[in-house]
């Protein structure tokens, strides 16, 4: 029988995808390991997925199911059927007198501490990829990660579970009436759960081998200790399913006990000459209640030393040098000075080489955090072409941390890995390390297989300790599962398996493998192609703040595609070539909004729009680069002509209210994709109102969107008079230029990769603002914030003289401008009960987020920035083109308001502002109306 004709039985066809690009870019999660699978699936409900297990049973073929695909071990891959979980599974409950969370599987542990913040509450787990992974992944690879230690993990802070067995069974632990029937219809399962129950607790062995595995963190094969822990064959099962890897069943909902988020935090940086000096502090400080302690050795120190900020000793730290981040955590400031009290009476018997500097400031704090967690990425961004990342967590009892880390530097030695660092959360004995490793060639690979063997051989034998305290067992260490465990309790891990999926379909080869030779098997292939896709480590951090992600392609998988099509050209494939570049023209360069939030998620720093626009310009023929050219030369008339057409437009779309224009163009748009679409909620362009008073004290400089276009009603005020109004009540004269017309910040061109049309508009501009700012002496304040971002990103591409010259502007946006020098001058007479803000992806980049929230706090009662607030897809025009975009990118965000009703919506971006009207139902403004609204 045939696979796709079965699934079309379960799954409407847009949610099964088989094109070339789909099965390529879906293939790669976080590890080093790929499998093709032979279709893509996404379904929305439990009995979707009652029916995939069906067809996986009735023909054969393996399911996996994935959401962040962040696991470093290859757990989320396959040959069969992929199921991707990351759209149509978001769910959360947030029960505050409850004290726990109701998840589902593809909701990030970021979004879900996002809903709990304003409870002061978070979930245990705190793996350091908690922006990306899911709570899928994060279940069923039972995280835990830097302050949550043991007690506090995916394990231990689990309430009830709703889940899927392969026979397509499924249970709720929340209902009591489902203990009694899993007895019934899963009696084999039941009887075997108590079974091994029985063996294991009529084995003192056995029983106290588990109790002292699982008294440090270990997430290597199944978690017996649900067989010690729990007597219901239900509860058994339900606790066995985390960290099993999707392995065991599909996990539809879970509820978790939540955690104070303890407000008041103090970090410092402990220096020591040695290992040995840095581990023997671990126990005194644990003791003391520090929640945090990160163990850094010198060669990981030495990976981020040039980082701005550092104290000028860090370079000159010994050779045998390590480091500690300590962090104490309480929930009121008298417990901290209480916990810093006895920080300071422990750190005086430590072997410090510099004093202990605690600091609650929380720029400090997150410079120290930033500089711990960009560890693994500094070694990423500077590897060799073509090696892979390959990050090992292991743990070691903690009385002997000093000497299990010294083995492991003996190891990079003997297998010549020279830049291998060491870090990790030490409170725990938990230890990572990172290599790169070449994995093109027999060599290099038994190379890897030696070194790995000898891992295992020193954890386990010589200190007993866990081949993977917290990144899961997957395909890296299923050869070795029976190693730590030994025989006899491999067998009861091989037993649940077999009663539970005794087809084995279900993410076959992870955890329980009968090849020896797994962790170097079906290794991925990165081919050199060029430097952004290079430096990628495939982690998928950008995914989930990416505005094409639910539409076409993440940045990641833009990545994956590039190597892909590389790897075809080299194989001689030319038939998958072309069929895959020709997909690829939409799904990675046309629907890409470029605007490159993706790089601030990005462990080492790409900026996928920045390849995209590279793309494009690579694209452009001789006659569009000079039509380009010509249209920046003549942008002035381009300009008025634009004007012209669109306040027309304007004027014909509001006769009787029939809106017809944008009637017209979405018929059009259907008929020929490259047509654009007009938004009903287009204003009509300002009136300019040039001044030039001679005492101004600020120069305005109206964008060129701004000038053609605006997101106001009929019979508003534009965006320039508004400005205006609120600098005459702040009493700040305002010069606004007489021939503004013709200047631009390049947008327009550079995101379509006009790299020469954009620059010769830029530096017109920047002589332009010269004149008006009289040579720099006046602030220039711009009332678009991604015109505002364009022109100081783009000036770096310029030539060095204009360089010169734009370092002499005070170029400003008008929401640090309004929110620093306006805001501080005006009286607010008027607030208004609540309004909700989007800051747009320019304003993330600039760091400006604050100075808006400030901005309407000062304007408004309370104030909603929606969770799923980020780039909403417009990217200056080409949401017109492509409205698909901005609907998938804005859709959680307008979930979260459509029932919430607001006083006000408010932006600093007028497309954006625009696009997001059109999709809530109600009117998106620049938070300049804000503040003339409620001022006087």
């Amino acid at each position: 029988m045939e696979l796709i004709p079965l699934l079309r039985a379960v799954l409407p066809n847009d949610r099964i995808k088989t094109r070339l690009i789909d099965l390529m870019t879906y293939a790669s999660d976080a590890g080093f390991y790929e499998l093709i699978p032979q279709v893509v699936v996404q379904p929305q409900t439990v009995a979707e997925v009652q029916g995939l297990f069906s067809v996986s049973k009735k023909i054969g073929v393996p399911l996996v199911f994935r959401t962040g695909g962040t696991s470093l071990s290859g757990q989320s891959i396959t040959n069969g059927i992929l199921v991707d979980l990351s759209q149509h599974w978001r769910g959360i409950t947030v029960q505050q007198d409850l004290g726990t969370v109701t998840v589902q599987p593809g909701i990030t542990g970021a979004m879900v501490n996002h809903y709990l913040r304003p409870h002061q509450l978070k979930i245990g787990p705190d793996p350091s990829s908690i922006t990306a992974a899911m709570m899928g992944g994060i279940l069923s690879n039972n995280a835990s990660g830097m302050c949550c230690g043991v007690a506090h993990n995916s394990y231990h802070t689990l309430r009830t579970i709703h889940f899927v067995l392969p026979s397509g069974n499924m249970y709720n632990t929340a209902n009591s009436a489902d203990y009694e029937r899993f007895m019934k219809e899963d009696a084999t399962i039941a009887q075997e759960l108590q079974q091994l129950r029985a063996q294991i607790m009529g084995s003192e062995a056995l029983h106290e081998r588990i109790r002292r595995k699982y008294r440090t963190k270990n997430t290597v094969g199944y978690g017996l200790n649900a067989l010690v822990d729990f007597e219901h064959p239900l509860d058994i099962l339900a606790h066995l399913l985390i960290g099993a890897e999707g392995t065991l069943a599909f996990i539809a909902e879970a509820t978790l006990t939540t955690l104070p988020d303890k407000p008041h935090k103090a970090t410092a940086m402990l220096y020591f000459a040695s290992i040995e000096d840095a581990c023997d502090s671990i126990l005194p400080l644990k003791a003391s209640g520090a929640e945090a302690l990160e163990l850094m050795d010198r060669a990981s120190l030495r990976s981020v030393e040039n980082m701005k900020g550092l104290p000028p000793f860090f370079a000159e730290l010994p050779a045998s040098a390590a480091a500690i981040l300590c962090e104490y955590q309480t929930e009121t400031p008298a417990a901290l000075d209480a916990a810093l009290l006895q920080a300071a009476a422990v750190n005086k018997g430590l072997k410090l080489l510099h004093p202990a500097a605690f600091t609650t400031d929380a720029y400090t704090r997150n410079f120290y955090w930033k500089m711990r967690k960009g560890m693994f990425p500094s070694v990423g961004a500077v590897r060799q072409r073509g090696t892979t990342v390959l990050l090992e967590d292991v743990a070691f009892p903690v009385e002997r941390l000093a000497e299990a880390v010294h083995d492991l530097q003996r190891l990079f030695v003997q297998y010549e890995y020279h830049n291998a660092i060491i870090f990790g959360h030490a409170k725990d004995g938990n230890i990572h390390f990172v290599i790169t490793q070449l994995l093109d060639t027999e060599a290099e690979i038994d190379r890897y297989d030696r070194f790995l063997r000898a891992v295992v051989d020193v954890v386990v034998h010589k200190y007993d300790g866990a081949l993977k305290a917290e990144h899961g067992t997957g395909r890296n260490m299923a050869p070795f599962v029976e190693t730590e465990w030994g025989g006899e309790l491999y067998a009861v891990m091989t037993r649940i398996k077999a009663v539970v999926d005794p087809e084995g379909l279900l993410n076959p080869g992870v955890i329980i493998n009968s090849s020896k030779t797994a962790h170097i098997e079906h290794l991925k292939d990165l081919p050199a192609v060029e430097q952004e896709v290079d430096k990628c480590i495939e982690c998928g951090y950008c995914e989930p703040i990416c505005p094409s992600r639910d539409v076409t392609m993440t940045p990641r998988r833009r990545i994956v595609a590039r190597r892909v099509l590389a790897r075809f050209k080299k194989q001689g494939q030319h038939t998958a070539y072309r069929q895959l570049l020709k997909e690829y023209q939409y799904e990675g360069l046309q629907t890409c909004a470029t605007d490159g939030l993706c790089a601030s998620e990005c462990p080492v720093d790409i900026n996928t729009g920045d390849l995209v626009k590279r793309l494009r310009k690579e694209q452009h023929g001789s006659f569009a680069i000079t039509l380009a050219n010509a249209m920046a030369k003549h942008f002035g008339l381009v300009e008025s002509i634009g004007k012209a057409g669109i306040a027309a437009l304007v004027w014909v779309n509001r006769l009787g209210n029939l809106q017809i224009v944008g009637r017209l163009s979405a018929a059009l748009h259907r008929l020929w994709s490259g047509f654009p679409v007009w938004i009903n909620e287009v204003g009509p362009p300002p009136k300019l109102r040039p001044q030039s008073p001679d005492n101004a004290q600020v120069v305005y400089f109206t964008a060129c969107i701004n000038r053609l276009m605006s997101s106001r009603d009929a019979g508003q005020p534009d965006l320039q008079m508004t400005f205006l109004s609120l600098c005459k009540k702040a009493n700040i004269p305002v010069l606004l230029p007489q021939n503004i017309t013709g200047h631009c910040c390049g947008q327009p061109f550079s995101s379509k990769g006009f790299v020469a049309a954009a620059n010769l508009l830029e530096e017109k501009t920047i002589d332009a603002l010269l004149t008006w700012s009289q040579q720099g002496k006046l602030p220039i304040v711009c009332d678009f914030s991604s015109c505002t971002y364009t022109l100081v990103h783009n000036a770096a591409h310029l030539s060095p003289g204009y360089q010169q010259k734009f370092a002499l502007l005070q170029w400003r946006d008008s929401v640090e401008y309004l929110d620093a020098v306006v805001l501080p001058k005006l009286d607010i007479t008027k607030p208004k009960a609540k309004v909700a803000l989007h800051p747009t992806c320019a304003v993330q980049k600039m760091g400006l987020g604050g100075p808006l929230q400030h901005i309407a706090a000062a304007c408004a009662g309370q104030v909603l920035t929606p969770a799923y607030a980020a780039c909403c897809g417009m990217a200056g025009d080409r949401g017109f083109y492509y409205p698909e975009l901005t609907r998938a990118a804005a859709q959680m965000e307008m979930q979260e308001l459509q029932n919430t009703p607001t006083d006000g919506q408010y932006a600093s971006a007028c497309t954006c502002e625009i696009s997001l009207s059109r999709q809530l139902g109600r009117r998106y403004q620049h938070i300049a109306y804000l503040m003339d609204e409620v001022s006087s």
